[in-house]
């Protein structure tokens, strides 16, 4: 009998400790991890980009698929990770504080919160995996693709298959490309084309950084923060807290298919091909953080390799 009571005992003052102290200890943690268990994701993030204010260059009406309204997102388990995974996404730096390891949000390249044509839309590309990658020469998952953008576009760490933050930044893609088709290049998907030219100059490239972009990024292209200086409002586009060497827009092409179809902020496709090629080199050629694939040795004799 004294030994029931030892152990009803000892339940009680369990419950009571994980109803009164383990919420509040959650709290504390989910401010990186988001837990699910207090849904600290149903408070609405704060955004590091206006998300209404691109124009989007439209052929005719319903030329891009429409992904889900937020107001959409259901009130359940599922919509919880959903919530967590947007939260990631827009707040990186403090949702996913462990892995990332600069100032950049996912939302800094994929912009509107993923939802944007031309903007690398999350809609377009979660149909698209498992595929064939050229810059690794491998198949890759969503998944795996993912961990690449922690380690170069986040200069961080890659989170594991199995970690939190990898779950909901998953269901948040699978979410917003609900209705979509499935294995088909969506109208809008990736990035506009550019065509090649040898004429690139960083001196005419300086002109149109200054011209149309420095007002939002910063005459030292290190962006702008918000207020509080917390995050940033305007990303940093080369410095300790940018890209580093080894990220997809540190290909000169690349970077210009971005500019092209998103910049200035508000104005997609308002500037040519040469005015997008030529900030773009003049980008490339600033400091940032080295590969960290690359040697130290590769990274010091040749530090811009032109791709």
């Amino acid at each position: 009998m004294q030994m029931k009571w030892f152990f009803l005992q000892w339940f009680l003052v369990f419950s009571f400790y994980s109803v009164g102290i383990l919420p509040a200890v959650a709290q504390e943690i989910g401010q990186s991890l988001d837990s699910l268990e207090v849904r600290p994701s149903l408070v609405n993030p704060r955004l590091s980009l206006p998300t209404q204010l691109t124009q989007v260059h439209v052929i005719s009406p319903g030329e891009y698929f429409a992904p889900p309204l937020v107001a959409d997102i259901p009130d359940d388990r599922f919509g919880d990770m959903v919530r967590m995974g947007r939260n990631i996404f827009v707040n990186t730096g403090v949702y996913a504080e462990r892995y990332a390891g600069n100032g950049l949000n996912c939302s800094s390249c994929h912009l509107q919160e993923g939802r944007k044509p031309h903007g690398i839309p999350l809609w377009a590309a979660y149909g698209r995996y498992p595929m064939y990658r050229h810059k690794t020469r491998t198949v890759v998952t969503l998944e795996e693709r993912i961990q690449d953008c922690f380690i170069y576009s986040m200069d961080g760490i890659a989170p594991t298959l199995d970690a939190p933050e990898m779950k909901a930044l998953v269901t948040y893609t699978k979410w917003l490309s609900k209705g979509a088709p499935v294995g088909v290049d969506l109208p809008g998907r990736g990035l506009p084309n550019v065509s090649r030219t040898q004429d690139l100059d960083p001196k005419r490239g300086k002109i149109v950084y200054e011209t149309h972009c420095e007002l939002c990024h910063g005459k030292d292209g290190k962006g702008k923060k918000h207020i509080n200086g917390e995050g940033y409002m305007f990303p940093p586009l080369w410095g300790r807290d940018s890209y580093n060497k080894g990220s997809g827009l540190q290909r000169v092409r690349t970077l210009a298919k971005f500019i092209k179809g998103n910049m200035p902020l508000g104005a997609s496709f308002s500037l040519s091909n040469q005015e997008s090629l030529d900030v773009a080199i003049y980008i490339w050629l600033q400091e940032r953080p080295r590969n960290p694939k690359m040697s130290w040795a590769m990274d010091f004799f040749f530090p811009n390799i032109v791709r």
